[in-house]
């Protein structure tokens, strides 16, 4: 059993099995976008290389479980259990006949590419980790949002049904104005055509939407990326405070023991 688990641990980390599987990968996604075409859509061969797929993705996780350290090990890792669920998937609606359900789960295996190759799981990594300090920023826009709906609502109900007559109308219409999409003249033009002194409300959501709540979102996004990347590949200065620190560090022990 430990030579088994030995010679899985070598595969599972050979370079070449890694490509393998993610060339396979790459095929499973042009499988998928081609059983979205009615042409293919009942293909046998397609169903075919899908079995075959499902086969060998399930030989590379059993091969990954038995060359992991332990079983717990293995499902430590986020990705490793992402991998499994997605394999465990599609090895359970195989005989399916809902072909709407299995097709989901084709190209769900898509993303296991995003387990695969690191840079790819280094940059999802870093968005994860900014999910805990998104929530202020997301209190913030979720009040933001809320004051001028109820603003807007209040103010061009009347004039513009279709854009403001509900608060959830004007919420949806904001959403729409943030993204900087045809805000202009799809929903600001009509209005002031109508209110002249209606601008403020759409320059100053503007401004403190578009240009500083969502720019928030992308300064978290970025310096958690780059902190995920200096974990990585440290720079030369972080090389070098980590050397004076751990010289500090010695020179502290050493210290404390002649007072001893």
């Amino acid at each position: 059993m430990k030579q088994i688990k030995q010679f899985c641990g070598q595969i599972a980390e050979h370079p070449l099995f890694t490509k393998v599987i993610i060339t396979l990968i790459v095929f499973n996604a042009l499988l998928a976008g081609l059983a979205t075409y009615s042409i293919f859509a009942n293909a046998e061969w397609i169903y075919i290389a899908d079995l075959i797929l499902i086969c060998i993705f399930s030989i590379e996780i059993v091969i990954r479980l038995l060359g992991a350290k332990s079983f717990g090990a293995f499902f430590k890792d986020f990705w490793n259990v992402f991998d499994f669920i997605i394999v465990l998937l599609s090895l359970v609606l195989v005989g399916s006949h809902y072909i709407t359900v299995l097709r989901i789960v084709r190209v769900l295996r898509v993303l296991r590419a995003i387990s695969i190759i690191p840079s790819l799981r280094k940059i999802v990594n870093a968005l994860l980790l900014t999910i805990p300090s998104m929530g202020t920023i997301m209190l913030l826009l979720g009040l933001f949002f809320y004051v001028y709906g109820v603003i807007g609502t209040t103010l061009f109900h009347a004039i513009a049904p279709e854009y403001f007559g509900t608060l959830h109308d004007s919420l949806l219409t904001l959403f729409q104005v943030i993204t900087l999409e045809s805000w202009a003249s799809g929903v600001m033009r009509p209005i002031l055509a109508e209110d002249p002194s209606s601008w403020w409300y759409f320059v100053t959501f503007i401004l403190f939407g578009a240009f500083v709540i969502v720019n928030l979102f992308v300064g978290v996004i970025v310096n958690n990326v780059e902190e995920a990347n200096r974990e990585e590949t440290p720079s030369p200065t972080d090389v070098k405070l980590a050397e004076v620190q751990k010289e500090l560090a010695e020179i502290k022990s050493l210290l404390k023991r002649r007072n001893e």
